[in-house]
């Protein structure tokens, strides 16, 4: 196992300290947040606090997103087996999926020029 296999493996494991914190909290105090949330919230404070720095957990995340869409699947196949949920209803679906994707997408580009337009005005 080469040192650059060995680096991926503990930032994957430092991600998932930080998720398991977050579903200990989530539990020792009895929170309506899903512990996930919880540890990504935890994570964004150390990096915003700068205890934590990102290359701490960069290669690990780049791996976990490279795989992200095989994550998908198993969603893909509930939503097959339970399809007959779903057809009385598939205009409202798509109209739904269609504006939270909007919503998502103004969102997120408001939110990245915001961050993009304070980093240029401290430079």
């Amino acid at each position: 196992m080469t040192l650059e296999r060995i680096r991926v493996v503990v930032h994957i494991g430092v991600l998932y300290l930080f998720y398991y914190a977050g579903v200990w909290i989530e539990n020792t105090f009895n929170m309506m947040i899903p512990g996930s949330i919880i540890g990504m919230l935890l994570l964004l404070c150390c990096f915003y606090l700068k205890i934590f720095r990102t290359e701490y957990v960069e290669k690990g995340a780049n791996l976990l997103l490279s795989h992200m869409p095989l994550l998908f699947l198993p969603v893909t196949a509930g939503v097959i087996t339970y399809f007959h949920i779903f057809t009385g209803s598939g205009l409202w679906l798509v109209v739904i999926a269609f504006v939270s994707t909007l919503i998502v997408m103004i969102v997120s580009g408001w939110t990245a020029q915001f961050i993009v337009n304070r980093r240029g005005s401290n430079e």
